[in-house]
């Protein structure tokens, strides 16, 4: 492919994604247990719709699918960053212990100090970047790889989860409670869960932006950044704590929901290159859409009972990765 041909792919890609989102935004407000029409949707946006609808819409879905929107993109977000840090199409919130670390602090918040609930989105945060802040320091030696943070990460990742059942373990009366949190699912989700979670999101998101230009600088290589005058170890430092910030708001809302983090970004990466400006941007859009789409099909396709958003995504996330892999003949 030339540069051209890419170009105008990267220019359709701009326009259909959005665009996608919109109307998978749709479809979560028109579609569950009870399906409204596009012109019923639209009544109860006009404030002339019956109450019933207008119930179900403004109350349940909406708020729902703005939390659906936020946790994909910042777990899309994170991912993408992550794998520019690491530079490894692999690297993913979940693998390195940044969600383990944002997890084992909610959990602990919700079933040992439920007086703190309403401290969660940044509990889950605080323990995001304590555990970032560890992992790279095991990794440094003066500097720290792309693969000692990786081995680091898979390290503490496995403690943290023997840590997680421990406390579930030693709380058993209370661990009902966190069940369907750790399945990953917005069951539930309302404007309370949306109020309390955004400025950490939109924060994240925000400052996402500022990450295009360091993470494409580190795509060059270490050496080849420190050439051009960047201080490679504290870029990398920052997009790790920026990727915890994230990570953590996700964590606290949606529970643990994985593959996002993971296949978006590469998947948008096999689109349309590893140019940052287009790769991030596109990751956190496609990123909103997937959990979106997901969390719509797990909750109206299997009625009458509910499937957390996180099984349909593990479910099918491995068989999608696999594909991706092979296209592009890493396996």
């Amino acid at each position: 492919m030339n540069k051209q041909q890419r170009l105008l792919r990267r220019k359709l890609l701009c326009i259909a994604a959005p665009l996608l989102l919109l109307a998978v935004a749709f479809y979560g407000i028109a579609y569950g247990s009870v399906s409204l029409s596009l012109q019923e949707v639209w009544t109860v946006f006009t404030a002339s719709g019956p109450p019933a609808h207008e119930k179900i819409v403004m109350n349940l879905r909406v708020p729902r699918v703005l939390v659906g929107m936020l946790t994909g993109a910042c777990l899309a977000a994170a991912g993408a960053l992550l794998q520019g840090v690491m530079k490894n199409p692999l690297a993913d919130p979940g693998i390195i212990g940044v969600s383990a670390g944002g997890g084992l602090a909610a959990i602990m918040a919700m079933i040992v100090f439920p007086q703190l609930s309403y401290l969660l989105p940044a509990l889950a945060f605080l323990g995001a970047l304590i555990t970032s802040v560890v992992i790279y320091g095991l990794a440094w030696n003066k500097g720290a790889s792309p693969l000692k943070i990786i081995l680091a990460g898979v390290a503490i990742n496995a403690l943290l989860g023997a840590l997680t059942n421990g406390l579930m373990v030693t709380y058993s009366d209370r661990v009902q409670a966190v069940l369907p949190w750790l399945a990953g699912g917005l069951s539930g989700r309302s404007w309370h869960h949306l109020q309390f979670m955004a400025p950490y999101a939109i924060t994240g998101l925000a400052l996402s932006v500022l990450a295009i230009k360091p993470a494409n600088l580190l795509l060059l290589g270490d050496d080849a950044a420190k050439l051009l005058g960047q201080k490679v170890e504290v870029q990398r430092l920052l997009l790790i704590l920026l990727s915890s910030l994230l990570a953590g708001a996700a964590v606290s809302v949606a529970g643990l929901v994985g593959f996002v983090g993971l296949v978006v970004p590469h998947a948008i990466r096999l689109l349309a290159g590893e140019d940052y400006r287009f790769l991030l941007p596109l990751s956190i859009v496609g990123g909103a859409a997937l959990v979106v789409l997901a969390d719509t099909i797990a909750r109206s396709w299997f009625d009458p009972i509910e499937l957390p958003v996180g099984i349909l995504l593990a479910g099918l996330g491995a068989p999608f990765f696999l594909f991706l892999l092979k296209k592009r003949g890493i396996v």
